[in-house]
């Protein structure tokens, strides 16, 4: 415990609690707590909460009490979720001490909004114990599965969720995609340590606890989408094609809001790109393409035909006759094709789990 630590609860509460001493000064009358030998037992290191004092010392190598030293004398992964005040949070010199941090290979744990001490409502309150928790599962997750998979160290690219096209400053076309299917997708490749490119179109889900091997890319239109995944394609070992992307947007728009006037109203619309497919036509020899086929009749022969004309590796498809599939659930159910046929079909799983399957074939089938 650091000594302000001591201000919010005594040392007694948490050796009762964990049955282990409590450490709070660098020596105890003429015993030295030794820092070092800490440093190099721990498996994993966690701040919680990280103040903004603290995150300074960490930054800096400052070093004047024991949480310090043991951080210095450290080996092991080291994490970090801040706790502060909105504009303690926000101050450039916090930032820079984050990104200092996270420069030196440590781990943040993103801080959460709501009210604060101050009775402020803000960023800044620690993550919960729960997610804390959960990231340090995801963690040791990871550290196995990289000994195992393939996918290790390679770049992917996820398009995810709707796109907006916008008909005037307050109306748009789109569509009841969440993109939680393209975000699991992502979280499940992190797992496995591959570099996570998520292009992603509007979308309500949470994503502030994506580990930092993911990065996240918003837009809101096909062209936009299109845009971005172009840059990341040229890089790319595996690129999935999972948004839900508008086919048609308006011709023109309105940079006014458009009166009600007539009884009907016509928009003249046009067709968007078909981005899995011009990026998959484009492809290297070395990159490999999944789609997803969302289909309401003749499921399988659509599905097959986009394998082939989008000139596919794997399509996903799932059908919105099936109960449990479609957007805007928690739930999903998957058949996997290749251009041999069907190679995997799920029963209606949590998309987490459906994650998991996709990305396993898609193990097996990346050379």
């Amino acid at each position: 415990m650091t000594p302000a630590a001591l201000y919010f609860i005594a040392p007694l509460t948490f050796a009762t609690l964990s049955k282990h001493p409590v450490i709070s000064s660098l020596q105890d009358g003429d015993t030295w707590n030794d820092h070092v030998s800490l440093g190099l037992w721990a498996d994993l290191m966690i701040f919680a909460p990280a103040t903004a004092n603290t995150l300074a010392h960490m930054a800096h190598g400052l070093c004047d009490n024991i949480a310090d030293a043991v951080y210095l004398s450290a080996r092991c992964p080291v994490f970090f979720a801040p706790a502060m005040d909105v504009d303690m949070w926000n101050h450039p010199a916090t930032k820079k001490n984050i990104e200092l941090l996270k420069s030196y290979g440590n781990h943040e744990i993103t801080v959460n909004e709501g009210e604060l001490a101050s009775g402020l409502i803000g960023a800044g309150r620690m993550a919960e114990p729960e997610e804390i928790l959960d990231r340090i599962n995801h963690f040791f997750e990871l550290k196995d599965l990289k000994l195992t998979t393939n996918l290790a160290g390679k770049t992917i690219l996820i398009t995810a969720g709707p796109t907006y096209e916008n008909i005037d400053p307050v109306r748009f076309i789109g569509n009841h995609s969440t993109g939680k299917m393209g975000i699991e997708l992502a979280r499940e490749l992190g797992k496995r340590n591959a570099t996570v490119h998520l292009v992603l179109g509007p979308s309500n889900i949470d994503i502030t606890n994506l580990t930092q091997n993911i990065t996240v890319y918003p837009v809101t239109t096909a062209i936009e989408m299109l845009q971005q995944a172009e840059n990341i394609a040229q890089i790319a070992d595996i690129m999935i094609f999972a948004a839900a992307v508008a086919d048609y947007r308006p011709e023109t728009f309105s940079t006014q809001k458009i009166k009600k006037s007539d009884d009907t109203l016509t928009i003249e619309l046009v067709k968007n790109p078909d981005i899995a497919k011009t990026l998959s036509n484009r492809k290297r020899k070395d990159q490999f393409t999944i789609g997803f086929a969302l289909e309401t009749n003749e499921e399988v022969k659509n599905a097959n035909e986009k394998l082939q004309n989008k000139n596919l590796d794997l399509i996903v498809l799932n059908s919105l006759r099936d109960a449990g599939a479609g957007f805007g659930l928690h739930t999903n159910k998957i058949k996997i094709y290749s251009k041999n046929g069907l190679l995997i079909e799920s029963p209606v799983l949590d998309k987490q789990e459906i994650a998991k399957i996709i990305v396993e074939e898609i193990e097996k089938q990346f050379q």
